[in-house]
């Protein structure tokens, strides 16, 4: 769909720059940055081959990815304002996940670049101090509206874990922490892999009165290829992969406080196959894989709350922005006209309670 009717929000984007902040990859790009091929292979050799088989490629990650870099990923699509989620900040012991929060407001949002309407930052709930935590990301900026910790952690050990506990968002001194998400009138943005769906599950029925929502659709790792070391191997595992995904969305769904974003589907860590070919998925291409993933989340959430968002620059290995919001809107077109502009602007307004621009 080449023309919306209206400007859409994206309320999954990631800002960085690993020149002038804390970045795990801010010593290399420094020493090898003006040196591209020889930066990858510094990278590779220092950093895990399961980290390095989720992104994909490594040149998106040591770049800066700023206002004006997204600004031109939207091409002919216009952007109403977006919601910047963290992403994985070097300097993530403590207090110092607060310095992403004033990085990304000193960050040129303006009407030559885009709207900045929120900001979900990193705190972690079992830290002592998380109280205080909230407190200072809120003081650094007043677009904070939620929190993301990541848990994403495969039982294959050759897809990469994003959290130490494979079942962290269960954990008692997780959950203690996690009312005072709650106090500070604040939302959660859940990120696991699919086999840990029934975790934000029962998160959700511990705290229904908690905004949730489940990124990137609960990334089912190894849905269209094989990741690590054998998930997704073969076409019954992958079936078996969307059969139980479908089963966790479809009972996630019956927890009122729990939204879904339509996002990341073209990570690496699907299974997908295009940056090892040199090739960007087609309009067609992402039609055909992943309508679905998204005619079932809508089946099962509902047209209120499930929103599109890019996850970009990440899903940019696989394929280009453009090419996303032209085969998701149309596949969100497809299955109901009156949800294009729920999906794509009003889900995630209300969502993350962002001002209408005047």
């Amino acid at each position: 769909m080449q023309n919306l009717g209206f400007a859409l929000i994206d309320p999954h984007i990631h800002q960085w720059d690993p020149y002038n902040t804390p970045h795990a990859a801010a010593l290399a790009v420094k020493l090898l940055g003006k040196h591209p091929f020889l930066l990858d292979k510094m990278v590779r050799l220092v950093k895990p081959r399961d980290l390095l088989d989720t992104v994909g490629l490594t040149t998106h990650i040591t770049r800066p990815y700023l206002p004006q870099d997204y600004k031109k990923d939207t091409g002919h699509y216009p952007v109403e304002q977006v919601v910047h989620v963290e992403a994985s900040w070097a300097n993530h012991k403590g207090k110092g996940v607060v310095g992403e929060t004033e990085f990304i407001e000193s960050l040129a949002f303006n009407a030559d670049t885009v709207k900045l309407g929120a900001i979900v930052a990193t705190a972690d709930p079992t830290d002592s101090n998380f109280k205080k935590i909230l407190k200072l990301h809120q003081q650094a900026s007043k677009k904070v509206r939620g929190i993301r910790r990541m848990a994403a952690h495969h039982e294959d050990k050759g897809i990469h874990a994003w959290a130490d506990d494979p079942h962290l968002y269960t954990s008692k001194k997780f959950l203690k922490g996690f009312e005072q998400i709650a106090q500070h009138h604040l939302s959660f943005d859940a990120w696991v892999y699919s086999t840990q769906i029934a975790d934000v599950i029962e998160l959700a029925k511990k705290f229904p009165e908690t905004s949730i929502v489940l990124d990137h659709f609960g990334t089912p790792a190894g849905l269209f290829g094989k990741v690590g070391q054998s998930t997704g191997l073969t076409q019954t595992a992958r079936e078996n992969i969307f059969y139980q995904w479908q089963d966790n969305i479809a009972e996630l769904a019956t927890c009122s406080n729990v939204y879904t974003k339509m996002s990341g589907l073209f990570m690496p860590v699907l299974g997908h196959q295009f940056h090892k070919k040199k090739q960007q998925a087609s309009k067609q291409q992402i039609i055909d894989l992943v309508a679905p993933l998204i005619t079932h989340a809508l089946d099962s959430f509902g047209s209120y709350r499930v929103m599109f968002a890019s996850n970009f620059p990440m899903d940019s290995v696989s394929t280009s922005l453009v090419n996303i919001i032209d085969a998701f809107s149309d596949i969100v077109a497809g299955y109901d006209h009156e949800t294009l502009e729920r999906v794509f602007h009003h889900n995630a307004r209300q969502f993350y309670r962002l001002d209408t621009p005047h």
